[in-house]
């Protein structure tokens, strides 16, 4: 039973998981969209029990760790991203004890347990923001980002939210502005307070000592702000990136060098590692929400060891098309910045457009385009992530303004339909009553398009997109130098990426056709044994490599 940590003590968490201090080192993360994957209690919107309900599912994958996005009590203006109370589970998905019994159930499948922690930020209903606001002398005061108005009124900065308009929002009790860098009801922490650095450790620790074998950690960039207030310089027009916030929005107008970004985070993100590396085994991804200096984030992050294990990286969750010229130059960046570090890759998530059709829209033959493209992520040198619904090849939903939830979509309607259309629950069953994913009336509509989709539609037909994704998972696992080895490319044209994986004394030659079109390539130098197991059809001749549309082709190579 896993009962103790050099910490102390920890909740009994079933099954012990074989130890593995480097687990994450290549692992895969099965993210998971509480309010979309499993509603039991019949109110339309997913839960912790529905989650641990599924994780014989989730085993079935393949994969080494969910990542469970917030569950916490929230008045769920941001969908739980608004915290209100980090050490308790909002009534809509359960209890503590519905989240004891996930840990549980995971552990004795051998799945491990990441949660979302937001730090930033909480909600302006939670009790420390509560009291903060009462007046500029009480405890907290100063736990939040409180500044003075410009001598005619205006906010301090001309910093901007993420989600429209200044990031400064006045209040009439105070007399002062307060920084939100994301909704209005989401107030910024002061991290610059030591106090507020001691709270947030403690509920690190308080989730730890639950079982959690790490964490996801939202935002991680936005830590801190800098002390002397100074304004954001603009950014030019071409470095402005769509992928941080819609083009109608004028955030991407800064750089962003004053309100996130600042070396003080460094320190505590050295005092969160020391935390965790009291609880063997743990780890932590960051999420670096940032593609103007994304890089060289991850790259002072994960260095040294004594920060994050990890950061998440968002160059492959834009719509820029995957070419072999964006893939080599993404990995190469990444190397040359980060030569210690270590990426967490995703191609989908809960706030971008599912790639198969950001990505998918584009191509002749989606269906063989998004199986390549899960050959080509697992095949990366880095740790991935697999968004829910992901390995069923579900797209993103059409959905009507009056089914819309998110604030953020709401916002900037019609240029931007926001993230409710990646959002849309898990379908389970092709025929029952909202696709098994409820006996009530779902949050967001089923999209139609989905349903002959669903998990009853695939398991059992061997060429189905979610056995082809098990395949992959597989092959990953029984060859560990795709996890953890060095990653080399091969020049092989303008149309089909090569890279050669090395471990040791293993090496494994990748390739893969990303056109519509039959390419041949030159074989590397050396021996090739073509390998099986993948689901892929690249053929060996004599002296080439023959591969089709969409089609990759993998061997030992001696």
């Amino acid at each position: 039973m896993k009962t103790m940590t050099l910490a102390g003590k920890r909740l009994q968490t079933g099954t012990e998981i074989v130890p593995d201090a480097d687990w994450w080192r290549g692992g895969v993360i099965y993210q998971v969209y509480p309010r979309s994957y499993q509603d039991t209690s019949g109110d339309g919107i997913g839960d912790l029990i529905g989650i641990a309900e599924r994780i014989g599912y989730i085993a079935s994958l393949g994969v080494d760790a969910i990542w469970i996005s917030p569950f916490f009590t929230s008045p769920m203006k941001d969908f739980g991203y608004d915290v209100s109370d980090y050490t308790n589970v909002d009534p809509m998905f359960g209890t503590l004890g519905d989240f004891d019994h996930l840990v549980r159930v995971a552990h004795d499948h051998g799945i491990r347990i990441i949660i979302d922690l937001v730090l930033s930020h909480t909600s302006d209903l939670h009790p420390w923001f509560v009291e903060s606001r009462m007046d500029r002398e009480n405890p907290k005061a100063d736990w939040y980002v409180w500044a003075e108005p410009k001598p005619d009124g205006t906010p301090p900065t001309n910093w901007l939210s993420i989600f429209g308009g200044s990031a400064w929002q006045w209040d009439g009790k105070r007399e002062q502005y307060y920084l939100h860098n994301f909704l209005i009801s989401q107030p910024d922490l002061n991290f610059h307070n030591q106090e507020v650095q001691e709270a947030l450790l403690d509920v690190v620790r308080f989730w730890l000592d639950r079982g959690v074998d790490g964490f996801r950690l939202d935002t991680i960039n936005f830590y801190f702000h800098d002390q002397e207030l100074r304004d954001n310089p603009p950014l030019a027009k071409e470095l402005r990136n769509a992928s941080i916030a819609p083009a109608v929005n004028p955030y991407n107008h800064q750089l962003h060098v004053y309100d996130k970004n600042r070396p003080e985070n460094l320190g505590f993100l050295k005092r969160f590692r020391a935390l965790l590396d009291e609880y063997p085994g743990t780890t932590a991804v960051g999420e670096v929400g940032d593609a103007q200096i994304g890089l060289q984030i991850v790259a002072d992050y994960t260095s040294g060891h004594d920060k994050m294990h990890m950061c998440y990286a968002f160059e492959f969750l834009s719509g820029v098309p995957v070419t072999v010229d964006r893939v080599r130059t993404v990995m190469t960046d990444f190397m040359n910045a980060a030569p210690e570090g270590w990426a967490c890759w995703a191609f989908s998530n809960h706030d971008v457009v599912r790639h198969a059709t950001r990505w998918g829209d584009s191509v002749q033959d989606r269906e063989r385009y998004i199986r390549l493209l899960a050959g080509l992520i697992i095949s990366l040198r880095g740790s991935i992530c697999l968004y829910q619904g992901e390995e069923l090849g579900l797209t993103e939903a059409d959905l009507a303004f009056e089914d819309l939830q998110d604030p953020y979509g709401i916002q900037f309607w019609p240029d931007f339909k926001g993230r409710d259309g990646c959002r849309t629950p898990m379908v389970w069953s092709e025929h029952e009553q909202s696709a098994g994913f409820t006996h009530g009336q779902p949050w967001l509509p089923i999209p139609p398009e989905h349903r002959h989709l669903a998990v009853d539609a695939q398991d059992h037909v061997q060429a189905s997109m979610l056995n082809h994704y098990r395949r992959l998972l597989a092959f990953r696992r029984a060859h560990p130098v795709l996890a953890k080895g060095s990653l080399e490319f091969a020049d092989t044209g303008k149309s089909v990426l090569s890279m050669i994986r090395r471990n040791n004394d293993e090496a494994i030659f990748c390739a893969f056709n990303l056109s519509d079109e039959i390419q041949v390539i030159e074989r590397p130098q050396g021996e090739l044994e073509p390998l099986e197991g993948h689901g892929f059809s690249g053929l060996l001749r004599p002296g080439t490599i023959e591969i089709s549309p969409y089609d990759a082709f993998f061997a030992r190579l001696g």
